[in-house]
């Protein structure tokens, strides 16, 4: 139960990443063909679980926040996205303690063009939270995860809220993380609950149920389809040994069950993101992202013998979900952005620290998000003790620029391309 609910939390935090954790379509990257690119982000506020969101060009012109100015909603998410890059699916929430499953979410439809609110798909009695996954074809469906009776599963309904299906039931465990094929026939997921965290895949009506991995020394994480459809993508965290979930492996696997393998070693990727200062600190799951148009991927490597400023704390409860000791002078390190083929080894370097750093000079750079023409990387980065900045560049590396720091200068998070 300890390992599901401090992973709960981050996908509730982490809905601003919702839409950029599906591999932009073929489809999306056409209709988005020559023209501007935007970035939505969630900008961070005092209180950690609070917080806004705003959209900025690729080019750092035409920054604003949203205008949300719906009561008693304390924070906002960033849900899936329609082709027409112009609505938007968000969530919001009336309370802080998102991981316990009991607060009232409220889903939404934002245009971007006239600032439009529309609420759609009212809550189920049941389930008060209700975070929206992904559209299906058509847009007339989306995909939802449900927390019932302590249980989060999976359904798919219509966007007003009307004929719900579900695809995982009761008993099959605490089931997020959820991405959808790029033929929109198959899920992919965790599950956790009844054994470790473990791979899932299945048809989208529930079907033919697949254990991808699973293992009890490992928490296998975030599963990601390559854009063929043959592959998947996911993390392993060997929680045991690190309770913070902090680091982890690439690994790859075919949806069938079959050829589950390791990509890296050392576990070397920076998973359970904790950074900022006292008074800007942040976290969440950091994934890996495949290429829309290339066979590579990002991968967020930790230089050798990093660790942050944020040292996790196994002699006491874990009661605000982040449960860390903010100290700057043991960090160090810091990571850096990389392109890897998963299937030959070979790496590229995209942003380069600087091996020796320590405590104050360290640079965090994660969260990648690419463009859905695959011609641009959006990331965050963050300075030991500072707020995170979203940064973008060239998928080579080049042309490296800061878009934005967040509105009151505390920090930003969680890019999605528009």
């Amino acid at each position: 139960m300890k390992l599901r609910s401090r992973r709960q939390f981050t996908q509730s935090i982490a809905l601003a990443g919702l839409a950029s954790a599906l591999t932009p379509s073929r489809a999306l990257a056409e209709v988005t063909s020559g023209k501007p690119h935007r970035l939505l982000f969630r900008s961070r506020a005092e209180v950690p679980e609070k917080g806004t969101l705003g959209i900025v060009d690729s080019d750092g012109s035409n920054l604003r926040p949203l205008k949300l100015e719906v009561p008693d909603q304390l924070s906002w998410g960033v849900g899936p996205v329609f082709e027409d890059r112009n609505r938007v699916v968000l969530m919001s929430v009336e309370g802080t303690k998102t991981w316990e499953g009991n607060v009232l979410s409220r889903t939404w439809i934002y245009r971007l063009d006239t600032d439009e609110i529309e609420e759609i798909a009212k809550s189920d009695p049941d389930a008060p939270y209700m975070p929206p996954i992904a559209l299906l074809p058509g847009e007339e469906r989306m995909l939802v995860g449900p927390v019932i009776k302590g249980e989060q599963r999976v359904w798919s309904m219509n966007l007003d809220g009307s004929d719900p299906h579900e695809i995982t039931h009761e008993g099959e465990g605490f089931s997020y993380g959820v991405s959808l094929s790029p033929d929109a026939k198959r899920l992919a997921f965790h599950a956790t609950g009844i054994r470790s965290y473990e791979i899932v895949v299945c048809n989208l009506d529930g079907t033919d149920r697949k254990i991808l991995a699973s293992d009890p020394a490992h928490l296998y994480f975030g599963p990601v389809w390559s854009p063929d459809g043959q592959w998947l993508l996911y993390l392993d965290c060997h929680h045991q040994t690190d309770p913070g979930h902090d680091w982890a492996d690439l690994c790859i696997g075919r949806p069938d069950g079959s050829d589950h393998h390791k990509v890296t070693e050392g576990q070397r990727h920076w998973f359970g993101t904790s950074y900022g200062g006292p008074k800007t600190r942040g976290s969440g799951s950091n994934m890996p992202r495949w290429s829309p148009n290339k066979q590579v991927c990002t991968f967020t490597q930790t230089l050798h013998d990093s660790r942050t400023a944020w040292d996790f704390q196994t002699d006491r409860p874990d009661t605000d979900h982040f449960n860390r000791e903010y100290e700057a002078e043991r960090a160090r390190g810091g990571t850096e952005i990389l392109l890897l083929d998963p299937f030959t080894g070979g790496i590229e370097t995209l942003t380069h620290r600087e091996p020796d750093a320590k405590g104050l000079a360290c640079i965090w750079d994660f969260r990648t998000a690419w463009s859905p023409d695959g011609e641009q990387i959006a990331f965050c980065r963050s300075q030991t003790g500072e707020p995170s900045e979203l940064w973008v560049m060239n998928a080579d590396g080049s042309d490296q620029k800061s878009l934005a720091r967040g509105f009151e200068g505390l920090g930003v998070d969680h890019p999605v391309w528009i």
